[in-house]
């Protein structure tokens, strides 16, 4: 087995992506009614939150929100 198909099956019955990184970067509409997207995952707290700033200078006029699961952890537009 090379290192690529090696790589692919560590990655096959384990867990969930949304599991191993739980903290979300999302982009919602400026009234958070709609979610456009989400921008990126995050393993840790901090590296959320180095991403989340990142997004409120790259996306100035969206509205931002870090989450954990359902929680808000962050939120540009407070």
């Amino acid at each position: 087995m090379n290192e690529r198909t090696a790589k692919i099956a560590r990655l096959d019955g384990s867990a969930p992506q949304s599991e191993k990184l739980p903290y979300r970067i999302e982009l919602w509409d400026q009234d958070a009614r709609s979610l456009e997207r989400i921008l990126a995952r995050a393993l840790s707290a901090q590296l959320g939150r180095a991403i989340f700033k990142a997004a409120q200078k790259e996306h100035p006029e969206g509205r931002i929100l870090l989450r954990r699961g359902k929680r808000t952890v962050a939120d540009s537009g407070e």
